[in-house]
């Protein structure tokens, strides 16, 4: 059978990703990212106390709901665009960061208040943030972040976690990308 034809069989989309585990078949990345938390890591979706898991989901709804749309935007036109072969579309950059900026104001309100974004504990709220925040800050609007003491912060210390370094070994930062000045 044709590879796409199975993937079709998984996943009702036909996209990727799709995880079987034993008689369960997951899709969608962030349904399979808690679920393997769930069984692997539990704490750092806040298990064992309602308010942590409770705050680890209102960050991870802020992330996919705000956070990545808005740095998403950007990333594709300064990122995508040119790896497409199509002109980079300013106007949707400018959009994409004035909303960005306003998501950042309530990050740093937050993290102002607390070390990471659910709580004083690493959680996969923080986590689900470094792949469109990695391809992010290589663009040159990452003075975005870097003008706000306490997410800068807080996205240095996640950048610079061991796993977080083994990650962006698989994600370059060329071919299309406009890097900031160095």
């Amino acid at each position: 059978m044709h590879p796409l034809m199975i993937l079709c069989l998984l996943q009702p989309f036909g996209q990727v990703p799709v995880l079987e585990d034993g008689d369960l078949t997951l899709f969608e990345s962030r349904a399979i990212a808690r679920h393997v938390f769930r069984k692997h890591k539990p704490e750092l979706l806040g298990a064992g106390s309602l308010e942590h898991s409770a705050m680890v989901d209102v960050w991870l709804e802020v992330e996919a709901h705000q956070l990545h749309p808005a740095a998403g935007g950007v990333v594709v036109e300064c990122v995508f665009a040119p790896l497409l072969g199509r002109a980079r579309n300013q106007a949707a950059i400018d959009e994409n960061l004035g909303k960005l900026k306003k998501v950042l104001e309530v990050y740093e309100a937050r993290l102002s208040q607390s070390r990471y974004l659910a709580g004083d504990f690493l959680s996969v709220a923080d986590l689900s943030h470094f792949t469109i925040m990695h391809y992010f800050m290589g663009t040159e609007y990452a003075a975005v972040v870097e003008a706000l003491p306490h997410v800068r912060a807080w996205w240095e210390e996640l950048a610079a976690r061991p796993a977080a370094r083994k990650v962006a070994e698989f994600m370059p930062l060329g071919a299309g990308l406009a890097k900031k000045d160095e």
